[in-house]
């Protein structure tokens, strides 16, 4: 006999309906899956075939063969085996009902019927959207998951038994529904808050310029300056992510695995953190089975790299890509994937190997070429995507010791998201930009254009102060957003100058 229930699978971090065909014949008991599975999807057939047994009903010993379809597309995870199991069931005549068209089913099987949760339910979720005809039974763990993409009805089974018995017998399961609104309210805190950092005012403010305009940066200075600290409050301060946002990253971390246990929804800009010691794929993302890496995983969000000269030239060297395109093209023999990776950069360094470099407090002891050895660990084509470069000095004991006096995130945010409207109506007519930092050379004259004085003082400061010809797009790029911030459409002189002192590396302090 033959069955036909229908699934789904993840390429990249978009979803695909699967038709798993099983067909059951009498011939020596065998248990035979097609259509390009891989290893967890082969391993499907013993922990369906306990599952079945152990949830009451009867495993044939019979000639078993699956299909996944499209037989021309790698199959991966653990999703299959609860429509495998449905299918048996189904082909054996163990279910009265032949028809499941409306359908999809997700699930991974223990060995006593139980479901467990899988990877990727969103992307899967959104994709029947398309399709207003279709339903979904997933695991309970992924029913809040499913649900937020509205739409599409989710039944919620812990049990092949219970799936059976909602599928025959009727079973009331009602649809599982979740309030975007409130999961919004609730997930959308920020912890760590600006006003808990003393000192470092200069810092505070570029910050706040890099978060208005969408700039990276790289934040110089030594051990204990407060550089981790100032990084990890920069999603704070960044717009809130609208629900297009949140959706697009949660489906990125939903194929990743890294969702926490019940988290529905990312409703706050992530800020990945990776060690100097990761990888290129983890980095980049990729493996024999491709996987997002951490560029993507900061989709919307912050990449934060400390001790940036610690890491692998070749992997710094890789992020020039994500950082120009916006976007993580992987091939590989079978496949080839594109990943978003849509992040602002958040760098940190110390001006020298021992760290304290120009540092009051403590005596360097490396020498000039030590310090430019490990200076040149970072290429220019990578500084070159890096706009601001600002020193973080050890903040002062008096300082330390005073009270908390500096502004709250939630003030900051509301200048930056002002400078953030003035940009999306600049370039409305340009889709492709979202912020300053976007700006090409092309748009630099139209949307840049500065008086003779302004020029005048960009001209000195680049004969000098020893500025390179790369700073001159950065600091009209920084002119522009500093502009915004303070709500006038001209660029002005006073701009020009704060800009400059966002160009550390160019200035030649550390030479």
């Amino acid at each position: 006999m033959l069955s036909i229930v229908h699934s789904s699978a993840v390429v990249g971090i978009d979803a695909y309906i699967v038709g798993v065909e099983t067909d059951i014949s009498p011939q020596l008991p065998a248990f035979t899956t097609v259509g390009l599975p891989e290893t967890a999807v082969k391993e499907s057939k013993d922990r369906v075939k306990a599952a079945i047994r152990n949830s009451g009903f009867y495993f044939p010993s019979k000639k078993i063969t699956v299909n996944l379809a499209p037989a021309d597309i790698k199959k991966m995870g653990t999703a299959f085996d609860l429509p495998m199991a449905v299918g048996i069931l189904a082909a054996t005549g163990q279910i009265r009902r032949d028809d499941f068209d409306e359908f999809v089913f997700l699930g991974e099987l223990s060995l006593d019927g139980k479901l467990r949760e899988i990877n990727g339910v969103l992307p899967m979720a959104m994709k029947l959207r398309e399709d207003r005809s279709k339903k979904l039974i997933v695991p309970k763990g992924n029913a809040a998951e499913a649900a937020i993409a509205e739409g599409v009805p989710v039944f919620p089974v812990d049990s092949l038994a219970q799936t059976i018995n909602f599928l025959e017998n009727g079973e009331s399961i009602q649809p599982f529904t979740v309030d975007i609104n409130r999961l919004f309210e609730e997930a959308s805190i920020y912890a760590e808050d600006f006003s808990d950092v003393k000192g470092q005012i200069h810092a505070k403010r570029a910050l706040e310029v890099a978060a208005a305009g969408g700039h990276n940066i790289l934040m110089i200075g030594p051990p204990g300056s407060g550089k981790t600290m100032l990084a990890r409050r920069i999603p704070g301060i960044l717009p809130r992510l609208s629900l297009e946002e949140a959706l697009d990253t949660t489906k990125i971390h939903s194929v990743a695995g890294t969702l926490k246990d019940g988290e529905a929804l990312l409703a706050t800009r992530p800020f990945r953190a990776p060690h100097h010691t990761i990888s290129d794929a983890g980095l980049i993302g990729g493996g024999v089975y491709p996987k997002p890496g951490e560029v993507s995983l900061a989709h919307h969000g912050v990449l934060f790299l400390d001790e940036l000269a610690e890491y692998k030239k070749s992997v710094l060297d890789m992020m020039r890509q994500p950082l120009e395109d916006g976007k993580v093209t992987i091939s590989r023999a079978v496949m080839t994937l594109s990943y978003p990776s849509r992040f602002m950069l958040a760098a940190a360094m110390n001006p020298c190997p021992c760290g304290y470099y120009g540092d009051n407090s403590h005596e360097c002891k490396c020498s000039t070429g030590a310090i430019e050895r490990y200076r040149s660990r970072i290429s220019g084509p990578l500084l070159d995507r890096i706009d601001i470069h600002i020193e973080v000095p050890a903040v002062k004991l008096k300082e330390l010791t005073a009270a908390p006096s500096g502004e709250r995130s939630v003030e900051i945010r509301e200048r930056v998201n002002k400078a953030r409207d003035i940009q999306l109506k600049r370039f409305a007519d340009r889709p492709v930009i979202f912020c300053n930092a976007h700006m090409g050379s092309k748009d630099l004259r139209n949307y840049c254009p500065i008086d003779d004085k302004s020029a005048n003082l960009l001209r000195v400061a680049i004969n000098r102060l020893g500025l390179s010809a790369r700073a001159y797009d950065r600091i009209l790029k920084v002119s522009r957003t500093i502009a915004d911030i303070s709500g006038v459409e001209s660029i002005a002189p006073e701009h020009i100058s704060e800009a400059i002192q966002y160009r550390a590396l160019d200035r030649n302090l550390w030479s």
